[in-house]
């Protein structure tokens, strides 16, 4: 039996020259293949999707890094911090009377020499890191993916620890990789290698990296400008390229131009990964095990009311700050009209003191990290205020977007602790944060300095104030008196019904909703009759209503506006309005 020409997890390349041979032996001009696809990509989705491919795929970590092949098949899971631009590559060259392809990798196969026959391709380059806030639960670093490549793993470097050579080689693409790479060419031109960075049998060692600090330099092609924005949670899947023993853009002018954006980001430090495919991830892909169920509303009612019970203990049963928590969690931006985020729900729950903040501060803190993918605390103080950089600010010296402290990705979850602010002087750059921090809270929008101008973006985060009291600062859409009437130890939750909690709030953030005629009636004259009894509410607060009503409805897993959820929200207002007297 005939095995397959080409090797898509371990000789990727092969496959490409593979299918771009095949494509153009069938009469296809090379030239007509410059952002176009000739067949790669379905060929790797058959593989990855349809024949389970994907779970054999490393998952490119600062721990993995160190012993997936040079030229092989990884993924690596990050948000878009940097867009750089787009990279011009001779994409196809004829060696010969051979045409040949350069595309998804970065050194030229065989020598292109200055034959007329080039095309000159296109790409595009994201400067990508693991997401800013990103909870370990949500980490596919943990994943048994790694655990079950990295035995692998350990068998080959077994293997090498004997210097033999392995003879299970598929194609001879995959001895022409070696034969080409920067470290073979360099030996056979006589010069030494790093003793420093070779083992005995003369592996590479890459430098240690930090799990929060591991950028990938991700190559893009043929796919349109739209499909892809700043700070896009997504998992990329293509050929790795990566050599601590390349100097700073050694190798990569071979086969490039314009290089300017990669001088202060050498293959020596930041991997380069050439995507065959990708996809954006939701909520629900950053759940490992999540369970394969149907949204039914009954399931929901029960996975709410479990998690409520979670929350009321975790704020020393306070059952009415538990029900807002739980809106506060679900709460999303789901329509944008004017300069108003639809959908948004901050809170601001108050009558903290240093005393209470650090045991109730804490539960919260470690329940929405074992809830929410993405979440991060903000100790605020003048000093933290004034010296802080909160907005990604461009350097044209690098040219590169250095980020700042508020730039995330979407979903993510600010716990914002006040209770350390004392009395102080703000300077100007503690003004232009307060400004920033209102401005994300309000419109959910975050400013990005591009120095001769500054550019707002749209967000989508959740915001949680712990305060003495009313923030002054920041002003929540939702204003609650914390009141806890124990301080009873919290009970350990299994991970089987943590990721059920985390599959629900992903799932019901998730869910459309709408007022059906009769609902909006009833809605309507509750509205009415409230600002006749009260001349102070307005189209703020009639708009919170609305979003409490959607948020409420979903939470029990339904797409309507019942009468009963309604009552449910006006209960859970009289009854805050009631603390705040």
């Amino acid at each position: 039996m005939v095995g397959r020409p080409y090797d898509c997890l371990a000789n990727p390349l092969g496959a490409v020259r593979f299918t771009f041979e095949k494509a153009v032996s069938s009469g296809s001009d090379p030239a007509s293949f410059d952002r176009n696809d000739w067949g790669v990509a379905n060929l790797f989705r058959e593989f990855l999707f349809d024949n389970d491919g994907l779970n054999q795929v490393p998952m490119l970590t600062p721990s993995t890094v160190k012993w997936v092949q040079p030229n092989s098949l990884v993924r690596f899971r990050g948000m878009i911090q940097d867009m750089l631009g787009n990279e011009f590559y001779v994409g196809a060259y004829k060696n010969n009377d051979t045409w040949n392809t350069n595309k998804f990798t970065d050194v030229s196969q065989y020598p292109m020499g200055t034959s007329s026959h080039t095309r000159i391709w296109e790409r595009r380059l994201l400067y990508c890191v693991p997401v800013p806030g990103q909870n370990s639960w949500a980490d596919a670093t943990s994943d048994g993916v790694v655990n079950t490549y990295a035995t692998s793993a350990s068998r080959e470097k077994r293997q090498r620890d004997n210097c033999s050579v392995s003879d299970e080689v598929e194609m001879q693409d995959s001895n022409n990789a070696i034969r080409d790479s920067p470290s073979a060419k360099k030996m056979r031109d006589g010069e030494s290698l790093p003793q420093e960075n070779m083992t005995d049998c003369g592996m590479i060692m890459v430098p240690d990296f930090d799990r929060n600090n591991f950028p990938c330099l991700v190559k893009i092609y043929d796919t349109p400008e739209s499909d892809l924005k700043l700070n896009d949670v997504l998992e990329f899947i293509g050929v790795l390229t990566f050599d601590t023993d390349v100097k700073n853009g050694e190798h990569e002018l071979e086969n490039c131009f314009d290089q300017e954006e990669l001088v202060n980001l050498p293959p020596s430090k930041v991997p380069r990964l050439h995507c065959l495919v990708h996809r954006k991830l939701s909520p629900n892909d950053m759940i490992l095990r999540s369970p394969t169920i149907e949204p039914k509303p009954h399931l929901m009612k029960e996975i709410r009311e479990s998690l409520l019970r979670h929350l009321t203990v975790v704020l020393g049963d306070d059952a009415l700050a538990a029900n807002f928590i739980l809106l506060h969690l679900l709460s999303k931006v789901h329509v944008r009209v004017d300069s108003i985020a639809v959908g948004k729900l901050s809170l601001n729950l108050t009558r903290f003191d240093k005393s209470s903040i650090s045991v109730f501060g804490n539960r919260i803190n470690d329940a929405v990290k074992n809830l929410l993918p993405f979440s991060q605390c903000i100790p605020l103080t003048v000093e933290f205020l004034n010296t802080a950089s909160l907005a990604p600010v461009k350097d044209y010296q690098t040219n590169r977007l250095v980020p700042g402290a508020l730039q995330c990705a979407e979903g993510s979850h600010f716990t914002i602790d006040e209770t350390q602010l004392q009395s102080g002087t703000l300077n100007s750059n503690g003004i232009e944060n307060t400004r920033l921090l209102k401005d994300l809270m309000e419109l959910q929008k975050l400013e990005y300095d591009f120095k001769y101008y500054k550019m707002q973006m749209d967000t989508d985060v959740q915001i949680l104030i712990l305060s003495e009291g009313k923030s002054n600062i920041l002003p929540a859409d939702i204003v609650i008196p914390f009141h806890p009437s124990s301080v009873g130890p919290t009970t350990i939750v299994d991970e089987q019904t943590l990721n059920a909690w985390r599959w629900y709030l992903a799932t019901a953030r998730s869910l459309p909703h709408t007022i059906g005629e009769d609902m909006q009636k009833v809605v309507e004259d509750d509205m009415v009759a409230a600002r006749q009894a009260d001349r102070s509410l307005g189209t703020e607060d009639f708009n919170r209503w609305l979003t409490m009503g959607r948020l409420m409805g979903v939470s029990f897993g339904e797409t309507c506006l019942s009468h009963e959820h309604w009552q449910m929200v006006k209960e859970m207002e009289r009854l805050r309005k009631e603390r705040l007297k």
